[in-house]
């Protein structure tokens, strides 16, 4: 175990020892730490689900309540360049200290317990929220729901933002099985929104069995987009005049919307006024997802890995305005749907430039190559070292009318930005 004074870095690699494996279901480990450690908040907790979407909505979230003048505290995962990233508060990344103190916390209370990485960079999140006094925390779900690290901790008010395919060693193969496990973050007599237009029924039977109180978008809470604002209207407010959400894509008004939700539900204890709202929307930051880099040629990074959010992403790519070709950096995890997420794409791209994933879940060149000539599009696929020198290359061949998109996974993403700023990669789960 290293000491208190050790580095961030050597408590992330201890802390990534500790269990023999890196996903371990389950909340009987984290709910006998949590205990030890006597965690209990007595702020508001909103906890953040679903398959896609998250993110952003705790993006939103985090920045209308801040600028309501509320001390936030944000937990969100995995990160892109630094650990710090995932811990949040009053829209300040954590410090290296603050972290070690908290892991030193969790490491100490935990006894002979095993902890994932993720289930000890949990505990440690809110072990620093309650340290820090926070007023209101935001927690994304990590996998899952019913059975993830986030779920020991009961929401005043649980999001469910989609349902779609991912992680289905883990969830099951079916929306329905799926959608049973991420329902799981709602409680018996609290909000529980639900932002998927179509959720499977699962969804509707677990919420009617356990009491909870279940808004359903188009149902209890709605939009209506417009091309220069949009409305919202809820149970218990209605705004009008909303500027378009700073996270770009037209997918991000519904996100916006659930986030609204929750906030519509929980006025009583946290208000916040209609400017709030606006000056939120416009100050949300949530890093590669569909995030547009200035410059010519345009660089796109989205972090997008299953078939939904790829779908999602060939959208907005449509909706750009752009003259010239279409050059994609990929890589992906072996594990995820490399097919899908290239089915859902290729219309959109001229020419792919891949590169091996690191690690053990890393999609090597053969199977890249492979998944791209089953959809027909081999010929138009050239393989580098290393995701680095991909973008190099697509650097070199675009002109100032064409767009890279860099997507497939976080690990890709952040091999792109780690080479755009000279850092070192952070660890990306």
């Amino acid at each position: 175990m290293p000491l208190p004074t050790a580095s961030l870095h050597d408590w992330l690699v201890h802390i990534e020892r500790v269990h023999p494996r890196a996903i371990e279901m389950g909340l009987d480990r984290v709910a006998k730490v949590r205990d030890a450690l006597g965690l209990a908040p007595v702020f508001p907790v909103v906890t953040v689900g679903g398959t896609n979407g998250k993110g952003s909505a705790c993006a939103m979230l985090e920045a209308i309540l801040h600028e309501a003048g509320y001390k936030v505290g944000s937990y969100t995962s995995p990160h892109l360049l630094r650990y710090n990233e995932r811990v949040k508060i009053a829209r300040n990344e954590a410090s290296d200290e603050a972290l070690v103190a908290a892991l030193a916390a969790v490491d100490a209370a935990r006894g002979d317990t095993p902890l994932t990485y993720f289930e000890f960079s949990t505990l440690a999140a809110v072990w620093l929220f309650a340290r820090e006094r926070v007023e209101v925390a935001i927690l994304e779900v990590g996998l899952g729901g019913r059975l993830d690290a986030v779920n020991a901790f009961d929401p005043d008010c649980a999001l469910l933002m989609s349902v779609d395919l991912d992680h289905m060693d883990y969830l099951g193969d079916t929306r329905e099985a799926i959608g049973f496990e991420k329902a799981g973050i709602f409680r018996a007599g609290r909000p529980a929104i639900c932002a998927d237009p179509e959720p499977p029924l699962t969804v509707l039977e677990y919420a009617a069995a356990i009491g909870a109180e279940l808004l359903l978008s188009g149902r209890d809470f709605g939009y209506e987009a417009q091309p220069r604002q949009w409305r919202y209207r809820g149970p218990r407010f209605e705004r009008h005049g909303l500027p378009h959400p700073a996270l770009r894509g037209a997918f991000q008004i519904g996100n916006a919307a659930a986030a609204l939700a929750a906030l519509d539900t929980l006025r009583d204890k946290l208000p916040v006024s209609a400017g709030d709202i606006r000056t939120g929307l416009l100050t949300a930051e949530n890093p590669a997802r569909f995030q547009v880099l200035p410059g010519r040629p345009a660089v796109i990074l989205d972090v997008a890995h299953n078939p939904a959010a790829a779908l999602a992403l060939a959208q907005n790519i449509k909706g750009m305005q752009s003259a010239g070709r279409t050059y994609a950096v990929f890589s992906m995890l072996r594990d995820k749907d490399v097919a899908g997420v290239i089915g859902a794409v290729e219309a959109c791209i001229d020419e792919w430039l891949i590169a091996p994933s690191e690690g053990p879940r890393g999609a090597d060149i053969d199977m890249l190559k492979a998944e791209l000539a089953r959809a027909g599009v081999f010929e138009r696929v050239s393989a580098y070292d290393d995701v680095a020198a991909a973008y190099s290359q697509a650097c070199e061949r675009a002109g100032q009318n064409d767009r890279i998109v860099v997507f497939g996974s976080f690990y890709t993403v952040a091999a792109v930005m780690a080479a755009r700023t000279g850092l070192t990669q952070g660890r990306a789960r």
